[in-house]
């Protein structure tokens, strides 16, 4: 094989490889993290891209079990006392939606702005 031959194979692989890395950090989610304690979501509202997948990480830093819900979402997940949870997300449209702990909803809810 040519040194010219040689060279070109190299600089190919090369922008394939980088290729291929910025494609997979393209279709890396977003990872939103939430924490639950005394009722309440820290932080209260999160801003996500639109028409992007994304992660909730919620951590119930409660005594007690709570159950993560947003029906806009269409996500419902009950989290251990002190542990967590992690729940995915498909791609939304632009708005606001909310999410609650079910047992709490009336005191223990946020949102997620979706731009």
């Amino acid at each position: 094989m040519s040194l010219a031959r040689k060279f070109s194979t190299t600089v190919a692989a090369l922008v394939f490889s980088a290729l291929l890395g910025s494609g997979a950090q393209a279709q890396q989610s977003t990872e939103i993290q939430l924490s639950y304690k005394d009722k309440k979501f820290t932080p209260a509202e999160v801003t996500v891209p639109a028409n992007t997948a994304f992660t909730i990480k919620v951590k119930n830093l409660e005594a007690k079990a709570m159950e993560f819900e947003s029906k806009p979402l269409k996500i419902e997940k009950v989290i251990a006392a002190n542990s967590e949870a992690v729940v995915n997300v498909r791609p939304q449209k632009p708005g606001t939606y909310k999410f609650v702990d079910e047992y709490n909803e009336n005191v223990a809810f946020g949102n997620v702005v979706v731009k």
